[in-house]
């Protein structure tokens, strides 16, 4: 290294002294004595010291934990700088159909994202700032010495920037004068042009090489950050105001004034205590002032009802709300994130290279015209707070933009959470057009900011042309001189520079206040956002913590257990005191003296329904906010054994079974079989053909409820931890599995010795493993503690209940029961695959995609298209006709005397041209961008309608993040980047065109040497497009990944908080994200490449022109300058051009939103299949030779199904294993709903299915699955979406369900309309949502209802611990009384106890119908498998008396 800079010295030194001398008119070598050997020498030193260090590889270095080097980093200097190493790559994607990510070169491990995370941390991470700063200034930081390094490229970029235009004015200088005076030789001009031109080149291409890497790496460090800081803040319920975390946190409760005390012991003072009479002495809340349920809601009052809203159109107040979290999420990772992809590169331009261009500018100006340069100067700066207010606009609007985009992108991410449920009620063209009314609302503002950004384009375009008019005004009319070409045509490059410096600057202006917005809004989320207690020290008298340490010193560390504390789901719904002693928000779980749990045993949290059992497992995990009540309180759970939780809302990756239950532990065979043995999924995995190789698909789409419970707790039985908090585990299990899990599993040598802490209404059952209950009551205060036999003498009802268990058990006892197993759809194919591969096209973009925008863009899209072109030639055509005419004004003063130049007509002229020019500009832009504004309307509106009508079976295979992906990363390319390339691609082409025919027109002969470089520059341009096309490919798929990742560890973010396993996301993370910046890095340096080669054939083409111009034409030095102008323009736009192509193909990802305009789609609305006014008007059902299949090409599922139910009968449907039904709609359902392929006939009151739209099918047909699914918002938007009742027939429902009956009169969580429901109903328990589930059927009043497995969650006398047994009790009484007598139900049941009352029975068996009649007829079938079912019950005589007894009631009432 060192002997190559003495080298290089050297050889400079000979340069000055021996080249340089040549290049004058009057020097000589100063060596040229030496003759032959001085050029002998200078040729080694030019080997030795210039050649040879620019030709060596670099060895970098690197880690271990590398892949291996980037190509850049072993690449010479010379490789570097022309992008040479990327040769073999580029010219393997030319040889082959596609460049696959496997085949890209390893990611440099200065752009790795763990290495990224590590040294930005300390300035970025708020818990590791110790100041509180903006994130922008953390982002500094990080960035300091790469921005300086960019600030001196682009001064030095500035300086080499007027290179050519010097070397033109001397060179028409040259020409004007003879060459008398000159003191340089003619072709040196031309070399410098040349020389210049390449040095500006390779300036230009090294600063976006470096700048682009700064893009890469900010992105990597910010998806991070904003993941680990997702997984510390506070999840909150998802409805505005109320807190609660998202996964399994379904029972809580409000505590009231009253209660029972505990004394020192943990006993109650109170003797035998009626857990619902803690809070009786409450007074009823009335309904327009009702905290909603488990007291988390702000109140609210009826009358904030807006007519025609649901919870998809309610916009939010704040974008900051919880009720937008998850979507604001999402939108900081796409949106946000690609605002901040060239706030780096603004930055330098703002801080140094704009100043350095426009001060040189000035400079060269002032050289060339004089003083008068300073007044077009002065005419800039004085019009400069103009667009700065406009850009100050531009932000305002901005930011209400992207709140509206947030709204939206909530909308449509909670409607993809539940568009099952929307298809099954025919909601699609409904939430369609509220999704439109949402979008309106965004393309609103996106048409403010579009119309200002296009104020301050037409301002950027004028103000130039104004400077340069005023220039030349003030240099002829005012000063008295004379126009030159050398003056004119020097000048005019350096006011096209100065004009694109004024371009850029109110370009880049906008776009820098929208990535201010962007920085601002994640510096908002880093800082604003709640965090759990764990993370934030700022205990202060309105908002103190409990900690752990505060133990006595009688105890050990490792002690479980609460002291002294209450706990809300937030901060802000900490109570304050006021003069009576109560609270004024409502807490949730009030523990006032302590509760300790036993370690190694098996602990017991019980309670009614909303009772606070799970606040109870999320405190100890630190999800509440604990607010101390006395100095020594404290909350510890040991972390160093590790922790375990089982959701009582299951939890399941979209991964294999097997890497759902080893999760982040070791895999032990032995282990991992006995955990498939105790908790009972060893036989549902022989089913499956790929084992528990079989992927489980998003959230668990293959699997059954019950699959994903033992899943669930097969994961935390499988850990190490030894602490084990399980919500619920038996509440999607049968008897039968549940037994079997108690006395395999809880009993079992894995949990010996391993701390459990239970909860469960199932009392009973795990009676004999129980060492230690706490009993919590209804207002969220602990009731009692200690043993079982002290939970019963201190609680009637408990003991009531567990009498009633303990009788079901026993009769259970020799019943084999059934194993909830898959349908036949969960078996997919021997490789397990559900989820398919995102699809690429090969080559490139089709019409079809492309027309998605320029067909919409307007109703006649021919005549706009016409337009628009036809505009745009025409202001190009003008561009450079004010190019020539200014030199054929200058020419008039060699021709004619200064006297005879009319300046009046010349400057009128001029100023004519620019100022139609100006507004035939303003005309076809601003035609141009409205017109956008309808593609982007009319393409969303196509996506959504795509996604609504695709069929069930597609989305099972399309997770959620890719269509999430495609409705907000995709459709805001459309909205904003694709319409900008369009533009630039229209007007960049004819700019080069009409350049191109204007050197052809004063040169002809370069017509052909014109056509080479078109030529070379379209092969040149097709090799990169075809590595480009692949690789652009592959990074829009990248991306989609990375928000999947953040949407499963959102959904599951309590589980992963309570294994610990946040790091081990976070690796999974930095793997996508690298995945990512690896086809990033090669997208950029593909661009490197191809700018390098078309820059060089371009200066090229330019300055043969210059020496054809000089030595063989006899044009003047006006047609020379206008010529060389024209040729440099030309050379400059052919990558533009190229670039902006293969933007335009794919920037706006048309191709991947067209993919999901052709998925497999439901029959569309005919006005034939409307079916008439008064249908249905029964429930009279009648199959016909009924077949389905879960897709086309899959096995059929139902086989010649054939039966008839007349209007108002109960019909109950029982099987064996694999008879049909699915995982949570039964095939037979989704058949009636025609959800799926069917063939023969169904007719619903007469009318063959097939024939009505299904719409008018789904809409009166109505479906209670096993676990419902709910809106956020109100109540009273669950109920009734779409505003089509009154108040009293939705309170009407809600008492026929049974709601009001479960509720006590003081209880400050009840329900009302006006009570505010999480996403999904994740602030309700599973009970609860059944209940809201029948009152919205209830207000359907369909002909038709269909109960989904029996409604099993709510069964009484089944051990599913879902709801009390006053709940059940309300809800089976709901069925058979408040149902209309004229409506058909078909209840899927698994209990026969369920059904036996029905009117009749059908009974599959392998998807085949094998009996069907009343239950009584075939019980007096001695080959019945109905029979067989009842004989196999422990409860046979008790199904065979209520068989009978309803036979004889029908004998009697015929």
């Amino acid at each position: 290294m060192h002997a190559s800079l003495i080298l290089a010295t050297i050889w400079s030194v000979y340069l000055y002294r021996d080249v340089w001398p040549l290049a004058t008119v009057n020097e000589t070598p100063v060596d040229l004595s030496e003759g032959k050997a001085l050029w002998a020498k200078f040729a080694l030193l030019s080997l030795a010291g210039v050649m040879i260090p620019l030709l060596t590889p670099w060895k970098p270095v690197y880690t271990e934990q590398c892949s291996g080097p980037a190509p850049e980093q072993t690449a010479s200097i010379l490789s570097l700088l022309t992008y040479a190493y990327l040769e073999p790559l580029i010219w393997k994607a030319w040889r082959i159909p596609r460049l696959t990510c496997e085949m890209l070169p390893p990611l440099a491990e200065v752009n790795q994202s763990e290495y990224l995370a590590e040294r930005s941390s300390v300035y970025v991470d708020p818990l590791q700032r110790k100041t509180r700063l903006h994130f922008a200034f953390g982002l500094l930081c990080v960035f300091a010495f790469q921005l300086c390094y960019l600030a001196v490229l682009a001064t030095m970029l500035a300086f080499a920037s007027f290179a050519p235009p010097f070397a033109i004015k001397q060179l028409l200088v040259y020409m004007e004068g003879g060459g008398v005076g000159a003191r340089m030789q003619l072709w040196f001009w031309i070399v410098l042009f040349f020389f210049g031109s390449t040095l500006r080149d390779i300036l230009i291409q090294w600063y976006m090489f470096n700048y682009t890497r700064i893009n890469i790496r900010v992105q990597a460090i910010v998806t991070d950050l904003v993941f680990k800081h997702s997984l510390r803040i506070r999840m909150k319920a998802g409805t505005p105001g109320i807190g609660r975390a998202s996964e399994g946190l379904a029972d809580q409760a409000t505590p009231t004034t009253g209660g029972t005390h505990l004394d020192s012991d943990g006993e109650s003072a109170g003797g035998n205590v009626q857990r619902d009479n803690a809070s009786a002495s409450e007074g009823r809340p009335s309904s327009s002032d009702v905290s909603p349920t488990k007291g988390k809601g702000k109140h609210t009052s009826s009358n904030n009802r807006v007519s025609g809203k649901s919870s998809f159109t309610k916009a939010s107040q704040s974008s900051d709300g919880s009720s937008h979290l998850v979507g604001r999420i999402n939108n900081l990772v796409s949106g946000d994130l690609r605002k901040l992809d060239e706030m780096g590169q603004y930055t330098v331009f703002f801080a140094a290279e704009w100043p350095a261009h426009v001060a040189l500018c000035a400079v060269f100006l002032y050289n060339v015209l004089g003083w008068s340069a300073l007044v077009g100067v002065a005419v800039t700066v004085l019009t400069l707070p103009l667009p700065g207010y406009l850009a100050k606009r531009v932000q305002n609007v901005h930011v209400e933009k992207m709140k509206r985009t947030d709204s939206r992108v909530q909308a449509v991410t909670e409607m993809l959470n539940v568009i099952r449920m929307i298809k099954l009620f025919g909601w699609e063209p409904r939430i369609a057009a509220q999704l439109d009314a949402k979008r309106e609302a965004e393309l609103e503002a996106v048409r403010q900011s579009k119309v200002l950004t296009c104020c301050i384009g037409l301002f950027n375009y004028a103000l130039p042309y104004l400077a340069m008019l005023s220039t030349f005004f003030t240099y002829t009319v005012i000063m008295k001189r004379e126009l030159t070409a050398s003056a004119v045509f020097s000048s005019m490059p350096v006011f096209d520079m100065f004009r694109r410096a004024m371009q850029a600057f109110f370009l880049v202006l906008p776009l820098y206040m929208q990535g201010i917005v962007s920085l601002d809004r994640i510096s908002d989320f880093l800082w604003n956002t709640e965090l759990l207690d764990t993370y934030t020290n700022d205990a202060s008298p309105s908002h103190p913590q409990c900690h752990s340490a505060i133990i006595r010193e009688d105890e050990e560390e490792s002690v479980i257990g609460i002291r002294h504390a209450s706990f809300t789901w937030s901060r802000d719904d900490a109570p304050t005191g006021v003069p009576d002693g109560t609270h004024k928000r409502a807490v949730l779980l009030n523990v006032e003296d302590e509760v300790i749990f036993q370690p190694g045993k098996i602990n017991l949290i019980v309670g009614p329904t909303g009772a606070g059992k799970t606040s109870l497992l999320m405190a100890l995990l630190g999800e509440m906010h604990c607010i101390p009540t006395s100095p020594d309180s404290f909350v510890n759970l040991p972390r160093e054994g590790g922790v375990a939780y089982a959701a009582q809302e299951s939890w399941v990756q979209n991964d294999t079974i097997r890497n759902n239950i080893v999760f982040e532990t070791p895999y032990e065979e032995v282990r991992y079989n006995k955990v498939l043995d105790q908790c009972a999924l060893r036989h549902d995995l022989d089913l499956f053909d790929a084992g528990d190789e079989t992927e489980v698909g998003e959230k668990g789409i293959t699997l059954s409820g019950g699959q994903k419970a033992r899943i669930t707790l097969a994961r935390a039985v499988y850990s190490m931890a030894k602490v084990l908090l399980l919500d619920d585990v038996f509440a999607a299990l049968d008897v039968h599995t549940a037994k079997w899990i108690v006395e395999r599993c809880i009993k079992g040598d894995l949990l010996h010795g391993r701390t459990v802490i239970l909860v469960t209404h199932n009392v009973a059952l795990v009676s004999p493993v129980v060492n230690f209950v706490v009993d919590i009551g209804l207002d969220g205060r602990i009731l009692s503690q200690g043993s079982l036999d002290t939970a019963l003498s201190r609680d009637s009802e408990l003991l009531q209940e567990f009498e009633v268990e303990r009788e079901v058990i026993e009769k259970a006892s020799g019943d084999g029961g059934y194993e909830e197993k898959p349908s036949p759809e969960g078996a997919i194919n021997r490789a397990g695959k559900l989820v398919v591969p995102e699809e690429m096209e090969d080559g490139h973009v089709g019409w079809s995609a492309l027309k998605l925008f320029f067909v919409n863009i307007s109703r006649n899209p021919v005549i706009f298209w016409f337009i628009y072109v036809s505009s745009n030639v025409t202001h190009n055509f003008l561009l450079n006709y004010q190019a020539w005419y200014l030199g054929h004004w200058a020419l008039q003063y060699e021709k004619h005397p200064a006297s005879e130049v009319s300046l009046r007509h010349y400057m009128t002229t001029y100023s004519v041209l620019i100022v139609f020019s100006m507004i035939l500009a303003a005309f076809f832009v601003v035609r141009f961008y409205y017109g956008t504004i309808r593609a982007s309307r009319v393409v969303h509106q196509k996506l959504i309608r795509s996604v609504l009508g695709t069929t069930l079976r597609w989305l099972d295979k399309t997770p959620t993040a890719r269509i999430i992906a495609r409705c907000t990363e995709d459709i805001q390319t459309v909205d904003e980047a694709f319409p900008n390339v369009v533009h630039v691609l229209t007007d960049r082409t004819v700019f080069t065109v009409l350049k191109l025919l204007a050197v052809v027109l004063f040169s002809p002969v370069f017509l052909i040497p014109a056509l080479i470089v078109g030529a070379l520059g379209g092969f040149l341009g097709n090799v990169y497009m075809k590595a480009q096309l692949s690789v652009k490919r592959e990074m829009s798929n990248a991306k989609a990944p990375v928000l999947g990742h953040f949407s499963a560890a959102i959904n599951g973010i309590t589980s992963i908080r309570a294994y610990g396993a946040q790091e081990v996301f976070r690796k999974e993370l930095f793997s996508r994200i690298d995945k990512y910046s690896k086809v990033a890095v090669m997208n950029e340096n593909f661009n490197r490449w191809i700018s390098a080669r078309m820059d060089f054939i371009g200066t090229v083409f330019a300055s043969s022109l210059a020496v054809y111009l000089v030595y063989v034409s006899h044009l003047n030095a006006s047609d020379t300058g206008f010529s060389l102008n024209m040729a440099a323009g030309f050379s400059a736009m052919i990558f533009t051009v190229i670039r902006m192509f293969n933007s335009f193909e794919l920037s706006g990802n048309l191709e991947r939103i067209h993919q999901y305009l052709r998925t497999e789609q439901e029959p569309k609305a005919t006005l034939d299949g409307m079916p008439p006014a008064y249908w249905p008007a029964s429930g009279a059902l009648v199959v016909q030779h009924l077949s389905a299949r879960y897709s086309q090409d899959g096995p059929e599922i139902l086989h010649d199904i054939s039966f008839e139910v007349a209007p108002g009968e109960r019909v109950g449907i029982v099987g064996r294993t694999g008879s049909g039904k699915a995982r949570s709609q039964t095939s037979l359902t989704l058949a009636l709903l025609r959800c799926i392929a069917t063939e023969g006939e169904v007719f619903y009151d007469g009318l063959p299915i097939s024939n009505v739209n299904l719409e008018a099918l789904r809409s009166c047909v109505t479906i209670i699955p096993q676990v419902p699914e709910l809106l956020s918002g109100t109540l009273r938007q669950n109920l009734d979406p779409f505003s089509e009742h009154d108040d009293c027939i939705l309170n009407d429902a809600l008492r026929s369900a049974g709601l009001h009956n479960i509720q006590t009169e003081g209880d400050r969580s009840r329900i009302t309309l006006d009570t505010a429901i999480a996403g999904g109903g994740a602030n309700l328990s599973v009970g609860q949502r059944q209940v809201l589930a029948l009152a919205r059927a209830i207000v359907r009043r369909s002909k038709l209802l269909i109960l989904d497995e029996g409604m099993r969650t709510i069964q009484p006398n089944e051990l599913d611990g879902m709801t009390d047994y006053e709940t059940d009790a309300t809800i089976q009484r709901c069925l058979r009384t408040e149902v209309e007598k004229d409506t058909t139900v078909l209840i899927v049941a698994h209990r026969l106890q369920t059904i036996m009352d029905a009117d009749k029975i059908m009974v599959l068996d392998a998807g085949s119908l094998v009996e069907f009649g009343r239950p009584a007829e075939l019980l007096h079938k001695e080959e019945s498998l109905f029979r067989a079912l009842v004989e196999e019950s422990s409860e046979r005589n008790q199904l065979y008396a209520t068989a009978e007894g309803v036979e004889s009631s029908r004998s009697m009432a015929r």
